[in-house]
Parts: structure tokens; sequence; C-alpha cells
């Protein structure tokens, strides 16, 4: 019979050879729990301080408006009765309008510039003499108008400056503006009647303008022609 085999003899440690983990090992590994822990504090403190922040401002609220009672649901939410009006730019109106003031003269001498023929009519250097004409047969389809009739000269000029700014700004050609005939005003003079003409002829974008036939109001009336690039 054989003999077993006897176990492999364990190694002898020598005499300064450290066993197992080493003391700078197990130095390291102190540290890394060391700094874990010192980091794990200042979290905690941070909280504490936040904590101890919110609490303050939560009693000075209290003691600056008293107690409060929260609402409960949404039904005691009070509801607009209707949706809110959209924001006016009140201080732009007022400076656009200052600026039409200084713009629009009233002791311009219009009648220069008009031709006398069946009806007074305008038309910008540089615009072919059939503008006027083509414009009283109705080639331009009336897109717009605005009514000064009635009004005061201030409030009819920035009306009309207004109007012709935003007809311009959305690219109309053809639009009517009416002033009245003056049956209504002292000594039956039209005095609008000649402060329009006037007004309009100072406008860059105004090309042409003329009395407007009988069914597009006559004398108290005009139809006014825009630059938008072609006058075609």
């Amino acid at each position: 019979m054989s003999k077993a085999a006897s176990p492999a003899p364990r190694p002898v440690a020598r005499a300064g050879e450290p066993v197992g983990t080493s003391l700078k090992d197990l130095k390291a590994l102190k540290q890394r729990l060391d700094a874990a822990a010192r980091q794990a504090a200042e979290r905690e403190a941070a909280l504490r301080h936040e904590a101890a922040t919110r609490e303050r401002e939560r009693d000075l609220f209290v003691r600056s408006v008293g107690p409060v009672q929260p609402l409960k649901g949404a039904a005691a939410r009070a509801q607009p009765s209707r949706a809110r009006p959209r924001p006016e730019p009140v201080q732009r109106r007022r400076d656009e309008q200052a600026v039409l003031r200084e713009a629009l003269s009233d002791d311009f001498d219009v009648e220069s510039l008009l031709d006398t023929d069946e009806a007074l009519s305008y038309c910008r250097l540089g615009i072919g003499p059939d503008v006027p004409r083509r414009l009283r047969r109705g080639e331009w389809t009336i897109q717009a108008q605005v009514d000064l009739h009635g009004l005061r000269r201030d409030e009819a000029r920035e009306r009309l400056g207004g109007f012709l700014r935003e007809a311009a700004r959305h690219g109309l050609r053809c639009v009517r503006v009416v002033h009245g005939k003056g049956n209504g005003s002292p000594g039956r003079q039209a005095v609008l009647k000649g402060k329009v003409r006037s007004w309009l002829v100072q406008k860059a974008e105004v090309l042409a303008f003329v009395q407007a036939g009988p069914s597009d109001g006559g004398s108290g009336a005009l139809l006014v022609l825009l630059g938008t690039g072609s006058t075609g």
C-alpha cells in the first residue's frame, strides 16, 4: 500500500515581514474613513443651517403679517369674471402723437400742388399723371377708411397720421379719408377738408389722392393711394 501524501508545509513569516494587510494600507484606509466622516458631518451641518434659516424666515413672516389661513381647494380661489385687457402702450402712443403734431403743419400751402380739374387732385413728383385718373376710375379697391367727420382739428390730425401709418405698415394701397363737406360748420366752411389735403401732401407714404366719386362720399371724402414700391 502507498503512503498518503503529506500536506504542503505552511509558509513561515520571516522576522520583520508583515502578515496580511500592511500598516501602510491600514493608514490609508483610516484616512479615507476620516475624510468620509468629515464630509458627512459637513453635509449634516449645512442641512441644519438651511432648516434653521427657513424657520427664522417663516417666524419673521408670521410676526410681520400675523396669523394667516391657507385657502382650501380651488373653489376658494377668486375667479375673474372676464379676461384681463391687453396692456396699452400709453407712453409710446403719446410719443407718436407728439411726433405727428410736429411733422404735420397746419400752415402748409397745398393749393399750389393741386391740379385744377373737375375735382382737385394731387400726385407726388415722379408719379405718372395717369395715376389720379386711374384712382378716380376705381382701379384700386378701397381697403380701409378713416372717418374724421366731426372731430376737432388736433384730433383729426392725430387720427389721420396714425391711420396712414398703420395702413402703410399693413401694405394697404388704397384708402378713403372722410373729412365731411362742412355743412355743419360755422358759415358752412369746410375747414377740415382743406386741412386734410394739406396733411396728406406732407406724408411721404401718400403717392396721390383725388376727390371721391359720388358713391364713395363725393366732396366729403378723398381716395388716397399709398406707396408700397410699385404704383401699378
